[in-house]
């Protein structure tokens, strides 16, 4: 089924970063509560946005997200230091949001990486910058793959993001990431795939309609996670209905079920 990651708890919000300077914890808890209830996968636990505080902000928001619900988390921060540090209070096995080609980054993330009991987000991005077209982010895709698959990821915890952008400033980006998934899901069998949806839209009006119908695409060619809010009705039916109609939802038993608790109406 698909992997939602639950992108709501990030002190780049302005209602989460009050919460978090004033050790809201009721806040905190509703929300991480109804992202579960809606289908969330992982919750993303991101408290990068108070300059100082990431340390102290990170170890508070985890005592209460996990008190909260049993949903696993993912662990966003650019700081391995304090990945080091988170990944030692969570209570199950996480997601790592994230590691790049970019060389500093790439280098400070793979030793803490190694050994680690964890799923991986794995950003095709290198010190070039975005990639170019899909051959770009295919290579990058595989370069990824390789090195964490050696140094004992399993395949099927890396999560591949080929980093979505926007089609308003170029048509064709659009295919672009479409054609990537489909190369790198053919090359990497097992390889999952997630990525930050919303950047398809950047620029254009009625952005959620956009994010809904490309994300529809996207799973039509073996993309099977997203970082999303959970919380957008409209969203988690496009995942639930696609899904079923690729085929992995069962005699369509979830798709029935949330169109029984009407999460899904016309």
């Amino acid at each position: 089924m698909f992997v939602v990651i639950g992108e709501r708890i990030n002190t780049s919000r302005p209602a989460v970063r009050e919460a978090v300077e004033k050790r809201d914890a009721e806040y905190i808890i509703d929300d991480v509560k109804k992202q579960a209830a809606a289908g969330a996968t992982y919750i993303d636990v991101n408290a990068g946005a108070r300059f100082g505080h990431e340390t102290e902000d990170m170890q508070w928001l985890l005592g209460v997200v996990q008190d909260a619900v049993d949903t696993p988390i993912c662990l966003d921060s650019p700081d391995p230091a304090v990945l080091e540090m988170a990944y030692a209070l969570v209570k199950q096995p996480p997601m790592i949001n994230s590691i790049s080609l970019e060389g500093e980054r790439y280098e400070a993330m793979m030793p803490f990486l190694e050994g680690k009991d964890v799923s991986v987000i794995a950003l095709c991005m290198d010190d070039t910058g975005l990639p170019q077209d899909a051959a770009a982010t295919v290579a990058r895709a595989l370069e990824l793959a390789a090195g964490l698959e050696g140094i004992g990821i399993a395949r099927e915890r890396i999560f591949v993001d080929p980093l979505i952008q926007p089609i308003a400033t170029d048509q064709t980006k659009g295919l672009m990431s479409l054609e990537a998934v489909s190369t790198i899901a053919k090359e990497l069998p097992g390889i999952r795939f997630t990525c930050g949806l919303s950047n398809i839209s950047y620029g254009l009006p009625q952005r959620k309609i956009i994010n809904r119908t490309y994300l529809s695409l996207l799973m039509g060619v073996g993309l099977d996670g997203a970082i999303i809010d959970p919380l957008d009705d409209k969203i988690m039916a496009a995942v639930k209905t696609t899904d079923m109609l690729l085929g992995n939802d069962e005699w369509c038993m979830t798709y029935l079920d949330a169109v029984r608790m009407k999460q899904i109406e016309s």
